[in-house]
């Protein structure tokens, strides 16, 4: 069979990027497998045939990670299959999700997937730059209605060094990763950058924007390659034609809301608006208006809240609650809430809350992570729950959303540069976060509430972090011009992040910034708008970090007395096993013994001893050093008899045994072993003798009293 393929090249980073187009999934709206290294995936892009009965444009993304890219065989003991997907690829889905949605129209209503399956994994090259090139110009040939093409890059910069790494290798980020100042996923069509994801280390803004400016140079070269692509094998465009509400209803609906729509949308009760969208609801089912109607008429009243919102904020800097358009909302902070847990923290922002709490435990709690691209352990997790009554609705219980996930990834992006290492502090730590009220931004609540549970646990923290959501309104009209008119918006709430035109969240401390998410629901924006952002985003993550900083300033000096205390030994890598036993025997019988709540050894000779007191943790250290302990003959030591023999008796000392030989128990002959001691005894010994390992004791050579 003739594949009919058609293969195009183009070269990035050092790198050549190949898409090929063939009749590889033939029944797709368009497929293509993009190759990059020996990293290659396979997107595809579905339409239903027929509109859905929804509200919202139905786009679905799914990013699927196939154990065999990588040349691995994963899962359980008992499942060696792909499940449910991992973290890792609900946050890729999500990454393209939010780099393509905003291309598409708002209106259609035909179900659209887009699939991205990894076939080949060279744990060197990136697969979401991979996927989010493909997807782009899977989209971009296909008959889907589709405003791209879009470029995306990975981009690293190491501290003190001027370069701009265009998609570093995984080796070059593992290599340098104690150098880097920021490491970035960044995307957007020409001339534009619509997303953004960065991990930072205190990362100054000017850096991170002049990094920026490179890479829409480079956008650019990538876009004009696709563009290249659809002129050569690009379908035409299917033309929707969408429901125009009728004059009637229009007419109808802008009466209803009069002067009222202004009252709603510039109150103090976040309800207001929603209300009024009911009553407007009733209004005309009292009319005899159908059912399609009064859906229709939502959307022509949330066009109107959009207009209304632009044209306030663009000519009078006037937004909802009031505030100016620099203006942080009121903040509350508060520590040590829970009485039980080994750290808590309240932050509050306006409506948003997040209670964080704060969970230590022994190295041995660390999670075991195993994907394709990754396989370890994580001693840090921050998890993010967003509950329905936080935003005063009902709703079920099934565990963390892919929302949850991607916030919860946010904060913990945020927070992470500033943990400290294992060898500074040994524990697994847990925070978690429970949004209790939602109105803007409760991943940056959540990143502000952290640092105060973590400080409030003990955790020693380089630095308290704080993060902020930035909006911003654009005159839609001068959106495409050199010089767009704009305002930029400080700490956004509903309204404001529902309807305007981005959500641009910033994280870090005092010294820079160590988390970057940004989305946009238009075309993209300019350089120049981001930088004015991060000067007020900058300023206003001061402010906050002035206010919690009255709260709790640094680190408490002790841990909670509900914590465990950890104890650290290092030990010779070749004698573990002495310590371990056969079967472990030997490690679970300090662990009886002494009432230690663990004992986790590391392959380097690290020895971690975790207990409720220090007390136990010190009995359980003094037994390894006593295991491990080189005798000398000479020595005189103090044991149990554990054993008797016809010819001697066995002696347990310290994690060892050695033998008193008949011979050794007194002067003179002795017939039965049990005439000098019994099972039980606890006597001292002398050793006289070391061979092999084995030990040989006497009662008889020891120095007369």
């Amino acid at each position: 069979m003739n594949l009919d393929r058609k293969i195009f090249t183009t070269n990035v980073g050092g790198e050549e990027l190949k898409i090929e187009v063939s009749k590889i999934a033939s029944q797709t709206n368009a497929a293509a497998i993009g190759t990059y290294g020996g990293t290659a995936v396979l997107v595809t892009a579905v339409m239903d045939r027929k509109d859905r009965e929804v509200d919202y444009m139905p786009l679905s993304v799914d990013y699927e990670e196939k154990f065999y890219a990588g040349g691995k065989i994963l899962g359980s003991r008992y499942v060696r299959r792909e499940g449910r997907a991992p973290e890792s690829s609900i946050l890729s889905g999500r990454l393209i999700d939010r780099i393509i949605r905003p291309l598409f129209d708002s209106r259609i209503r035909r179900g659209i997937q887009v699939v991205s399956t990894v076939l080949s994994y060279d744990d060197e090259n990136d697969p979401d730059f991979v996927s989010v090139v493909t997807a782009s110009v899977v989209l971009a040939i296909s008959n889907i209605p589709w405003n791209g093409p879009v470029a995306g890059l990975r981009i690293a910069k190491l501290k003190g060094d001027a370069k701009i790494y265009m998609n570093p290798k995984n080796s070059f980020i593992k290599e340098n990763h104690d150098k880097l100042e920021f490491d970035t996923f960044v995307a957007g069509p020409k001339g534009r950058i619509s997303m953004v994801e960065l991990s930072g280390y205190e990362a100054e803004k000017k850096n991170i924007v002049s990094a920026y400016r490179e890479a829409i140079a480079e956008f650019d070269k990538i876009v004009t390659f696709q563009e290249g692509i659809i002129g050569s094998i690009g379908k035409p465009k299917d033309v929707f034609e969408f429901r125009k509400p009728a004059e009637k209803l229009v007419s109808a609906v802008k009466e209803f809301l009069g002067g009222r729509i202004e009252g709603a949308v510039f109150s103090a009760d976040k309800s207001a608006y929603r209300q009024l969208g009911d009553e407007l609801a009733a209004h005309l089912k009292a009319n005899e208006f159908i059912a399609q109607d009064v859906k229709d008429a939502q959307a022509i009243y949330g066009e109107e809240l959009d207009k209304l919102l632009h044209r306030e904020v663009l000519t009078k800097e006037r937004r909802p609650d009031g505030r100016k358009l620099g203006e942080v909302r009121e903040l509350h902070a508060e520590v040590a809430l829970l009485p039980r847990t080994h750290g808590s923290a309240l932050f509050i922002r306006g409506q948003t809350q997040a209670l964080a709490v704060t969970t230590l435990a022994s190295p041995g709690s660390e999670q075991v992570v195993e994907t394709i691209e990754f396989s370890g352990k994580k001693k840090f997790m921050l998890h993010y729950n967003f509950p329905a009554f936080s935003v005063g609705e009902t709703g079920p219980f099934r565990g963390p959303a892919r929302r949850d996930i991607g916030h919860g990834a946010l904060a913990e992006k945020a927070i992470l540069p500033l943990v400290p290492k294992s060898d500074v502090f040994p524990y697994t730590v847990r925070v978690v976060s429970e949004i209790l009220s939602s109105n803007g931004s409760s991943s940056m609540a959540t990143v502000c509430a952290t640092s105060l549970s973590l400080m409030d646990a003990g955790v020693p923290l380089k630095s308290p972090a704080a993060g902020i959501a930035m909006g911003l309104i654009v005159d839609e009209e001068t959106l495409m011009s050199d010089s767009p008119t704009y305002k930029v918006l400080t700490d956004i709430q509903g309204l404001e992040d529902h309807y305007g035109d981005m959500d641009f969240k910033v994280a870090g401390t005092k010294d820079g910034v160590t988390a970057i998410q940004m989305d946009v629901k238009l075309y993209g924006v300019t350089v120049e708008i981001l930088e004015a952002a991060f000067a007020d985003a900058e300023k206003a993550r001061l402010h906050i970090l002035d206010f919690t900083n009255k709260t709790l300033s640094a680190p408490r000096p002790e841990l909670s007395r509900y914590a465990p205390r950890i104890l650290t030994i290092a030990i010779d890598p070749t004698r573990i096993g002495e310590v371990i036993g056969t079967g472990g025997k030997i490690i679970n019988g300090i662990i009886e013994m002494t009432g230690a709540t663990s004992i986790d050894i590391e392959e380097d000779g690290r020895v971690f001893v975790t207990a409720m007191k220090v007390e136990q943790a010190e009995a359980a250290v003094a037994q390894i050093n006593a295991i491990l302990k080189e005798y000398q003959i000479g020595e005189i030591i103090e044991g149990k008899v554990v054993k008797l023999l016809d010819f001697g008796a066995i002696v347990e000392f310290g994690g060892h045994d050695g033998m008193i030989h008949v011979s050794e128990l007194r002067e003179g002959f002795v017939k039965k072993v049990d005439d000098v001691v019994k099972l039980g005894d606890v006597v001292k010994a002398k050793i006289v003798k070391i061979d092999n390992g084995k030990i040989g004791l006497s009662l008889k050579q020891l120095p007369k009293a």
